[in-house]
Protein backbone atom coordinates (compact mmCIF):
# COMPACT_ATOMS: atom_id res chain seq x y z
CA UNK A 1 0.00 0.00 0.00
CA UNK A 2 1.41 3.35 -0.94
CA UNK A 3 1.52 6.22 1.52
CA UNK A 4 -0.85 9.18 1.26
CA UNK A 5 0.57 11.90 -0.94
CA UNK A 6 0.99 15.25 0.66
CA UNK A 7 -1.82 17.76 0.62
CA UNK A 8 0.29 20.17 -1.38
CA UNK A 9 0.85 17.54 -4.04
CA UNK A 10 -2.88 16.84 -4.31
CA UNK A 11 -3.61 20.53 -4.58
CA UNK A 12 -1.03 20.84 -7.32
CA UNK A 13 -2.64 17.96 -9.21
CA UNK A 14 -6.07 19.51 -8.81
CA UNK A 15 -4.81 22.78 -10.21
CA UNK A 16 -3.37 21.02 -13.25
CA UNK A 17 -6.28 18.59 -13.65
CA UNK A 18 -7.95 20.52 -16.45
CA UNK A 19 -4.74 20.59 -18.49
CA UNK A 20 -4.11 16.92 -17.83
CA UNK A 21 -7.67 15.94 -18.71
CA UNK A 22 -7.56 17.91 -21.94
CA UNK A 23 -4.28 16.31 -22.95
CA UNK A 24 -5.58 12.87 -22.05
CA UNK A 25 -8.75 13.33 -24.06
CA UNK A 26 -6.82 14.70 -27.01
CA UNK A 27 -4.64 11.62 -26.98
CA UNK A 28 -7.66 9.38 -26.58
CA UNK A 29 -9.66 10.92 -29.38
CA UNK A 30 -6.84 11.69 -31.79
CA UNK A 31 -6.86 8.30 -33.46
CA UNK A 32 -9.90 6.17 -34.16
CA UNK A 33 -7.90 3.49 -35.89
CA UNK A 34 -7.92 -0.08 -34.64
CA UNK A 35 -5.07 -2.52 -34.60
CA UNK A 36 -4.86 -5.10 -37.38
CA UNK A 37 -6.25 -7.82 -35.12
CA UNK A 38 -9.38 -5.75 -34.33
CA UNK A 39 -8.35 -4.84 -30.79
CA UNK A 40 -8.23 -1.32 -29.42
CA UNK A 41 -4.70 0.13 -29.22
CA UNK A 42 -3.73 1.19 -25.66
CA UNK A 43 -3.51 4.83 -26.78
CA UNK A 44 -7.21 4.74 -27.74
CA UNK A 45 -8.45 3.30 -24.45
CA UNK A 46 -10.10 5.22 -21.64
CA UNK A 47 -8.69 4.27 -18.25
CA UNK A 48 -11.15 3.52 -15.43
CA UNK A 49 -10.68 3.68 -11.67
CA UNK A 50 -13.19 2.15 -9.26
CA UNK A 51 -14.12 3.71 -5.91
CA UNK A 52 -16.02 1.35 -3.63
CA UNK A 53 -16.43 -2.23 -4.84
CA UNK A 54 -19.29 -4.21 -3.36
CA UNK A 55 -22.01 -6.36 -4.94
CA UNK A 56 -23.60 -3.56 -7.00
CA UNK A 57 -20.25 -2.24 -8.20
CA UNK A 58 -19.19 -5.75 -9.20
CA UNK A 59 -22.34 -5.97 -11.34
CA UNK A 60 -21.58 -2.61 -12.97
CA UNK A 61 -17.92 -3.43 -13.48
CA UNK A 62 -18.64 -6.78 -15.12
CA UNK A 63 -20.58 -4.88 -17.81
CA UNK A 64 -17.85 -2.25 -18.24
CA UNK A 65 -15.04 -4.80 -18.52
CA UNK A 66 -16.63 -6.09 -21.73
CA UNK A 67 -15.90 -2.83 -23.53
CA UNK A 68 -12.72 -3.21 -25.56
CA UNK A 69 -11.94 0.51 -25.42
CA UNK A 70 -12.03 0.66 -21.60
CA UNK A 71 -9.24 -0.45 -19.28
CA UNK A 72 -9.84 -0.76 -15.54
CA UNK A 73 -6.51 0.09 -13.91
CA UNK A 74 -7.21 0.70 -10.21
CA UNK A 75 -9.61 -0.05 -7.36
CA UNK A 76 -10.03 1.81 -4.07
CA UNK A 77 -12.02 0.43 -1.14
CA UNK A 78 -11.76 0.77 2.62
CA UNK A 79 -12.16 -3.00 3.09
CA UNK A 80 -9.21 -5.27 2.28
CA UNK A 81 -11.46 -8.21 1.41
CA UNK A 82 -13.32 -6.18 -1.20
CA UNK A 83 -10.14 -4.70 -2.63
CA UNK A 84 -8.69 -8.18 -3.07
CA UNK A 85 -11.88 -9.56 -4.64
CA UNK A 86 -11.97 -6.64 -7.06
CA UNK A 87 -8.37 -7.19 -8.11
CA UNK A 88 -9.07 -10.86 -8.68
CA UNK A 89 -12.01 -9.95 -10.93
CA UNK A 90 -10.13 -7.36 -12.99
CA UNK A 91 -6.82 -9.19 -13.31
CA UNK A 92 -8.66 -12.41 -14.10
CA UNK A 93 -10.49 -10.66 -16.92
CA UNK A 94 -7.33 -9.16 -18.45
CA UNK A 95 -5.05 -12.09 -17.69
CA UNK A 96 -2.44 -9.97 -15.91
CA UNK A 97 -1.60 -8.58 -12.46
CA UNK A 98 -1.78 -4.87 -13.31
CA UNK A 99 -4.77 -3.59 -11.30
CA UNK A 100 -3.51 -1.36 -8.48
CA UNK A 101 -5.22 -1.25 -5.10
CA UNK A 102 -5.76 1.66 -2.72
CA UNK A 103 -7.37 1.94 0.69
CA UNK A 104 -7.76 5.72 0.37
CA UNK A 105 -9.52 6.72 -2.86
CA UNK A 106 -7.75 10.08 -2.85
CA UNK A 107 -4.59 8.26 -3.90
CA UNK A 108 -6.45 6.85 -6.89
CA UNK A 109 -7.66 10.35 -7.78
CA UNK A 110 -4.09 11.66 -7.63
CA UNK A 111 -3.20 9.47 -10.63
CA UNK A 112 -3.16 11.66 -13.71
CA UNK A 113 -3.38 8.61 -16.03
CA UNK A 114 -6.96 7.80 -14.94
CA UNK A 115 -9.67 9.32 -17.16
CA UNK A 116 -12.89 8.06 -15.60
CA UNK A 117 -14.15 6.72 -12.29
CA UNK A 118 -16.98 4.42 -11.27
CA UNK A 119 -18.23 5.41 -7.82
CA UNK A 120 -20.23 2.72 -6.02
CA UNK A 121 -19.70 3.39 -2.33
CA UNK A 122 -22.60 3.65 0.09
CA UNK A 123 -24.97 6.60 -0.29
CA UNK A 124 -23.14 8.77 2.26
CA UNK A 125 -20.08 9.02 -0.03
CA UNK A 126 -21.55 9.34 -3.53
CA UNK A 127 -21.70 13.14 -3.81
CA UNK A 128 -18.47 13.94 -1.97
CA UNK A 129 -16.44 11.33 -3.85
CA UNK A 130 -17.92 12.48 -7.16
CA UNK A 131 -17.05 16.11 -6.49
CA UNK A 132 -13.50 15.24 -5.42
CA UNK A 133 -13.15 13.18 -8.61
CA UNK A 134 -14.40 16.06 -10.76
CA UNK A 135 -11.94 18.46 -9.14
CA UNK A 136 -9.19 15.94 -9.88
CA UNK A 137 -10.11 16.05 -13.59
CA UNK A 138 -12.02 12.77 -13.80
CA UNK A 139 -15.33 12.07 -15.54
CA UNK A 140 -17.77 10.29 -13.24
CA UNK A 141 -20.27 7.44 -13.38
CA UNK A 142 -21.91 7.43 -9.94
CA UNK A 143 -24.30 4.89 -8.52
CA UNK A 144 -27.52 6.22 -7.14
CA UNK A 145 -28.70 7.88 -5.01
CA UNK A 146 -26.10 10.40 -6.12
CA UNK A 147 -26.66 12.80 -3.23
CA UNK A 148 -27.86 12.02 0.29
CA UNK A 149 -29.61 15.40 0.64
CA UNK A 150 -31.10 18.14 -1.53
CA UNK A 151 -28.06 20.29 -0.76
CA UNK A 152 -25.67 17.50 -1.84
CA UNK A 153 -27.51 17.06 -5.14
CA UNK A 154 -27.31 20.79 -5.83
CA UNK A 155 -23.61 21.01 -5.05
CA UNK A 156 -22.87 17.90 -7.10
CA UNK A 157 -24.61 19.25 -10.21
CA UNK A 158 -22.96 22.65 -9.83
CA UNK A 159 -19.51 21.08 -9.39
CA UNK A 160 -19.85 18.97 -12.52
CA UNK A 161 -20.80 22.09 -14.45
CA UNK A 162 -18.03 24.29 -13.04
CA UNK A 163 -15.39 21.59 -13.57
CA UNK A 164 -16.72 20.79 -17.07
CA UNK A 165 -16.88 17.08 -16.34
CA UNK A 166 -19.04 14.38 -17.93
CA UNK A 167 -21.34 12.78 -15.35
CA UNK A 168 -23.74 9.86 -15.55
CA UNK A 169 -26.10 9.04 -12.69
CA UNK A 170 -26.52 5.29 -12.31
CA UNK A 171 -30.23 5.47 -13.11
CA UNK A 172 -29.74 2.96 -15.90
CA UNK A 173 -33.42 2.39 -16.64
CA UNK A 174 -33.28 5.52 -18.81
CA UNK A 175 -31.25 3.38 -21.22
CA UNK A 176 -33.25 0.12 -20.99
CA UNK A 177 -35.53 -0.56 -24.01
CA UNK A 178 -38.85 -1.33 -22.31
CA UNK A 179 -38.74 1.79 -20.14
CA UNK A 180 -37.75 3.89 -23.15
CA UNK A 181 -40.69 2.46 -25.13
CA UNK A 182 -43.10 3.24 -22.31
CA UNK A 183 -41.92 6.85 -22.16
CA UNK A 184 -42.10 7.09 -25.95
CA UNK A 185 -45.80 6.15 -25.85
CA UNK A 186 -46.40 9.23 -23.72
CA UNK A 187 -44.21 11.52 -25.77
CA UNK A 188 -45.80 10.50 -29.09
CA UNK A 189 -49.29 11.15 -27.74
CA UNK A 190 -50.53 7.57 -28.14
CA UNK A 191 -51.93 7.56 -24.61
CA UNK A 192 -53.67 10.88 -25.13
CA UNK A 193 -53.15 13.66 -22.61
CA UNK A 194 -51.10 12.40 -19.66
CA UNK A 195 -52.82 12.96 -16.31
CA UNK A 196 -51.44 10.44 -13.75
CA UNK A 197 -48.18 8.59 -13.20
CA UNK A 198 -47.33 5.92 -10.63
CA UNK A 199 -43.82 5.38 -9.30
CA UNK A 200 -43.11 2.47 -6.95
CA UNK A 201 -40.81 2.74 -3.90
CA UNK A 202 -40.03 0.74 -0.78
CA UNK A 203 -42.12 1.57 2.28
CA UNK A 204 -40.10 4.46 3.79
CA UNK A 205 -38.22 3.84 7.02
CA UNK A 206 -36.54 6.15 9.51
CA UNK A 207 -34.03 4.41 11.79
CA UNK A 208 -31.73 6.29 14.16
CA UNK A 209 -30.67 3.36 16.34
CA UNK A 210 -27.05 2.21 16.71
CA UNK A 211 -25.85 -1.37 16.47
CA UNK A 212 -23.77 -2.58 19.47
CA UNK A 213 -20.18 -1.35 19.47
CA UNK A 214 -17.49 -3.83 18.44
CA UNK A 215 -13.68 -3.51 18.47
CA UNK A 216 -12.55 -1.42 15.52
CA UNK A 217 -10.37 -3.45 13.10
CA UNK A 218 -6.95 -2.23 11.93
CA UNK A 219 -7.31 0.38 9.21
CA UNK A 220 -5.67 -1.89 6.63
CA UNK A 221 -8.50 -4.38 7.22
CA UNK A 222 -11.37 -1.87 7.47
CA UNK A 223 -10.69 1.85 7.56
CA UNK A 224 -13.69 2.77 9.74
CA UNK A 225 -12.96 6.50 9.71
CA UNK A 226 -12.87 6.56 5.93
CA UNK A 227 -15.90 4.28 5.68
CA UNK A 228 -17.92 6.78 7.73
CA UNK A 229 -16.50 9.70 5.73
CA UNK A 230 -18.83 12.71 5.93
CA UNK A 231 -21.43 10.82 8.02
CA UNK A 232 -21.74 11.34 11.77
CA UNK A 233 -19.39 9.26 13.91
CA UNK A 234 -20.65 6.11 15.62
CA UNK A 235 -18.93 2.97 16.99
CA UNK A 236 -17.88 0.24 14.57
CA UNK A 237 -20.06 -2.80 13.98
CA UNK A 238 -19.23 -5.32 11.27
CA UNK A 239 -22.82 -5.41 10.06
CA UNK A 240 -22.56 -1.83 8.84
CA UNK A 241 -19.76 -2.59 6.40
CA UNK A 242 -21.63 -5.70 5.26
CA UNK A 243 -24.68 -3.66 4.19
CA UNK A 244 -26.66 -3.10 7.38
CA UNK A 245 -26.25 0.65 6.87
CA UNK A 246 -29.33 0.69 4.67
CA UNK A 247 -32.28 2.39 6.32
CA UNK A 248 -30.04 4.22 8.80
CA UNK A 249 -30.69 7.96 8.65
CA UNK A 250 -26.99 8.85 8.86
CA UNK A 251 -26.06 6.61 5.93
CA UNK A 252 -29.12 6.29 3.67
CA UNK A 253 -30.94 8.69 1.36
CA UNK A 254 -34.42 10.01 2.04
CA UNK A 255 -35.72 7.31 4.40
CA UNK A 256 -34.93 4.68 1.71
CA UNK A 257 -37.35 6.35 -0.68
CA UNK A 258 -34.53 6.94 -3.19
CA UNK A 259 -33.55 3.27 -3.38
CA UNK A 260 -36.23 2.82 -6.02
CA UNK A 261 -37.44 6.38 -6.36
CA UNK A 262 -34.17 7.54 -7.91
CA UNK A 263 -35.21 5.27 -10.80
CA UNK A 264 -39.01 5.32 -10.84
CA UNK A 265 -39.57 9.01 -10.07
CA UNK A 266 -36.83 9.78 -12.59
CA UNK A 267 -38.73 7.85 -15.27
CA UNK A 268 -41.91 9.77 -14.43
CA UNK A 269 -40.02 13.06 -14.66
CA UNK A 270 -38.87 11.99 -18.13
CA UNK A 271 -42.32 10.86 -19.23
CA UNK A 272 -43.86 14.16 -18.14
CA UNK A 273 -41.22 16.19 -19.98
CA UNK A 274 -40.19 17.60 -16.60
CA UNK A 275 -36.42 17.14 -16.61
CA UNK A 276 -36.03 20.89 -16.04
CA UNK A 277 -38.46 21.08 -13.11
CA UNK A 278 -40.17 18.93 -10.45
CA UNK A 279 -43.57 18.59 -8.77
CA UNK A 280 -44.74 21.64 -6.84
CA UNK A 281 -46.58 19.86 -3.98
CA UNK A 282 -46.01 16.66 -1.99
CA UNK A 283 -48.78 15.21 0.20
CA UNK A 284 -48.18 12.01 2.22
CA UNK A 285 -50.86 9.41 2.98
CA UNK A 286 -50.65 5.97 4.60
CA UNK A 287 -50.07 4.23 1.24
CA UNK A 288 -48.33 6.83 -0.92
CA UNK A 289 -47.19 10.37 -1.51
CA UNK A 290 -49.25 12.34 -4.03
CA UNK A 291 -47.29 14.98 -5.93
CA UNK A 292 -48.61 17.54 -8.39
CA UNK A 293 -46.79 19.32 -11.24
CA UNK A 294 -47.47 22.82 -12.49
CA UNK A 295 -49.09 21.31 -15.61
CA UNK A 296 -51.60 19.43 -13.44
CA UNK A 297 -50.16 15.95 -13.90
CA UNK A 298 -50.22 13.88 -10.71
CA UNK A 299 -47.32 11.70 -9.63
CA UNK A 300 -48.34 9.02 -7.12
CA UNK A 301 -45.36 7.53 -5.28
CA UNK A 302 -46.67 4.15 -4.11
CA UNK A 303 -45.23 2.23 -1.14
CA UNK A 304 -44.65 -1.45 -1.93
CA UNK A 305 -43.87 -4.07 0.68
CA UNK A 306 -40.82 -6.29 0.45
CA UNK A 307 -40.50 -8.93 -0.98
CA UNK A 308 -43.18 -7.37 -3.19
CA UNK A 309 -45.75 -10.15 -3.05
CA UNK A 310 -48.35 -7.67 -1.79
CA UNK A 311 -48.63 -5.31 -4.73
CA UNK A 312 -50.40 -2.03 -4.96
CA UNK A 313 -53.57 -2.30 -7.07
CA UNK A 314 -51.89 0.09 -9.49
CA UNK A 315 -49.34 -2.52 -10.62
CA UNK A 316 -49.23 -5.91 -12.30
CA UNK A 317 -47.08 -8.31 -10.25
CA UNK A 318 -45.40 -10.17 -13.10
CA UNK A 319 -43.71 -7.04 -14.45
CA UNK A 320 -40.94 -7.25 -11.86
CA UNK A 321 -39.31 -4.73 -9.53
CA UNK A 322 -39.33 -0.93 -10.03
CA UNK A 323 -42.64 -0.83 -11.94
CA UNK A 324 -43.98 2.46 -13.30
CA UNK A 325 -47.35 3.25 -14.81
CA UNK A 326 -48.32 6.17 -17.07
CA UNK A 327 -52.03 6.96 -17.60
CA UNK A 328 -53.48 9.22 -20.27
CA UNK A 329 -56.97 10.05 -21.50
CA UNK A 330 -56.77 7.38 -24.21
CA UNK A 331 -54.78 4.59 -22.58
CA UNK A 332 -52.08 3.51 -20.16
CA UNK A 333 -48.75 1.71 -20.10
CA UNK A 334 -47.01 -0.19 -17.34
CA UNK A 335 -43.57 -1.76 -17.30
CA UNK A 336 -40.96 -3.01 -14.86
CA UNK A 337 -37.66 -4.81 -14.56
CA UNK A 338 -38.89 -8.01 -16.21
CA UNK A 339 -38.76 -6.19 -19.56
CA UNK A 340 -42.44 -6.81 -20.32
CA UNK A 341 -44.77 -3.96 -21.28
CA UNK A 342 -48.55 -3.97 -20.77
CA UNK A 343 -50.55 -1.38 -22.70
CA UNK A 344 -54.25 -0.59 -22.72
CA UNK A 345 -56.44 -0.54 -24.73
CA UNK A 346 -55.71 -3.83 -26.47
CA UNK A 347 -55.50 -2.25 -29.92
CA UNK A 348 -52.58 -0.14 -28.71
CA UNK A 349 -50.86 -3.21 -27.31
CA UNK A 350 -50.99 -4.76 -30.78
CA UNK A 351 -49.12 -1.75 -32.19
CA UNK A 352 -46.17 -2.32 -29.89
CA UNK A 353 -43.07 -3.55 -31.74
CA UNK A 354 -42.20 -7.18 -31.16
CA UNK A 355 -39.06 -7.65 -29.07
CA UNK A 356 -36.89 -10.70 -29.52
CA UNK A 357 -34.92 -10.19 -26.30
CA UNK A 358 -35.99 -8.62 -23.03
CA UNK A 359 -33.38 -6.54 -21.23
CA UNK A 360 -33.82 -6.53 -17.47
CA UNK A 361 -33.98 -3.17 -15.73
CA UNK A 362 -30.79 -3.85 -13.77
CA UNK A 363 -28.70 -4.09 -16.95
CA UNK A 364 -26.19 -1.21 -17.11
CA UNK A 365 -24.58 -2.10 -20.46
CA UNK A 366 -26.25 0.57 -22.61
CA UNK A 367 -26.16 3.19 -19.85
CA UNK A 368 -22.45 2.79 -19.16
CA UNK A 369 -21.75 2.70 -22.90
CA UNK A 370 -23.55 6.02 -23.18
CA UNK A 371 -21.30 7.40 -20.44
CA UNK A 372 -18.04 6.37 -22.10
CA UNK A 373 -19.24 7.58 -25.50
CA UNK A 374 -20.05 10.97 -23.96
CA UNK A 375 -16.63 11.09 -22.30
CA UNK A 376 -15.18 10.95 -25.80
CA UNK A 377 -17.67 13.33 -27.43
CA UNK A 378 -18.09 15.64 -24.39
CA UNK A 379 -21.85 15.55 -24.94
CA UNK A 380 -24.48 15.28 -22.21
CA UNK A 381 -25.30 11.81 -20.91
CA UNK A 382 -28.78 10.30 -20.62
CA UNK A 383 -28.77 10.91 -16.85
CA UNK A 384 -26.71 14.10 -16.78
CA UNK A 385 -26.23 16.30 -13.67
CA UNK A 386 -29.32 18.44 -14.33
CA UNK A 387 -31.54 15.38 -14.88
CA UNK A 388 -30.17 13.84 -11.67
CA UNK A 389 -30.59 17.07 -9.72
CA UNK A 390 -34.31 17.54 -10.44
CA UNK A 391 -35.40 13.91 -10.10
CA UNK A 392 -33.36 13.34 -6.93
CA UNK A 393 -34.62 16.57 -5.34
CA UNK A 394 -38.20 15.53 -6.13
CA UNK A 395 -37.53 12.27 -4.28
CA UNK A 396 -35.97 14.08 -1.32
CA UNK A 397 -38.89 16.51 -1.17
CA UNK A 398 -41.33 13.59 -1.09
CA UNK A 399 -39.29 11.90 1.65
CA UNK A 400 -39.23 15.08 3.76
CA UNK A 401 -43.02 15.39 3.38
CA UNK A 402 -43.33 11.80 4.63
CA UNK A 403 -40.95 12.44 7.55
CA UNK A 404 -42.85 15.57 8.64
CA UNK A 405 -46.23 14.00 7.78
CA UNK A 406 -47.60 17.10 6.15
CA UNK A 407 -48.15 18.55 2.70
CA UNK A 408 -45.21 20.54 1.40
CA UNK A 409 -44.78 22.97 -1.47
CA UNK A 410 -41.45 23.59 -3.17
CA UNK A 411 -40.34 26.38 -5.47
CA UNK A 412 -38.78 24.50 -8.41
CA UNK A 413 -36.56 27.46 -9.30
CA UNK A 414 -35.04 28.07 -5.85
CA UNK A 415 -35.52 24.44 -4.74
CA UNK A 416 -36.65 25.77 -1.34
CA UNK A 417 -39.80 24.76 0.51
CA UNK A 418 -42.42 27.48 0.70
CA UNK A 419 -43.18 28.74 4.22
CA UNK A 420 -41.81 25.72 6.09
CA UNK A 421 -38.62 26.28 8.09
CA UNK A 422 -38.48 22.72 9.41
CA UNK A 423 -38.62 21.27 5.90
CA UNK A 424 -35.88 23.63 4.73
CA UNK A 425 -33.65 22.55 7.60
CA UNK A 426 -33.87 18.99 6.27
CA UNK A 427 -32.51 20.05 2.90
CA UNK A 428 -29.01 19.50 4.29
CA UNK A 429 -27.19 17.67 7.10
CA UNK A 430 -24.12 18.52 9.17
CA UNK A 431 -21.03 16.79 7.80
CA UNK A 432 -18.13 15.37 9.77
CA UNK A 433 -14.54 16.49 9.29
CA UNK A 434 -13.19 13.08 8.34
CA UNK A 435 -10.04 13.92 6.34
CA UNK A 436 -6.70 12.88 7.86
Amino acid sequence: MTQRKSTSRRQFLHQTAAITAAASLAATNAAGARAADGTTPPSDKLSLGVIGIGPRCTYDLNAMLKFKDIQCVAIADVQASRRDAGKQLVDGHYGNNDCKLYRDFRELLDRKDIDTVLIATGDRWHADASMLAAKAGKDVYSEKPCGITIDACQKLAETMQSENRVFQAGTQRRSVPNFKQAVDLVHTGKLGKLHTMHASVYIPTLDNTWLPAQPTPPSDVVDWNLWLGPAAWRPYNQQYVQGRWRGQWDFDSGARLLDWGAHTVDLCQWANGADDTMPLTYEPTAQNIVCTYANGVKLVIDFLKEPFGDRSPHYITRLGTCPVRFIGDDGSVETGDSGEIVVTPEKLQKEMPATTKRIRGLDVSAHSRDFFDCVRSRKQTAANPDVMRRSHIACHAAAIAWILQRKLEINPKTEMFVGDDAANLLRSRPTRQWAV
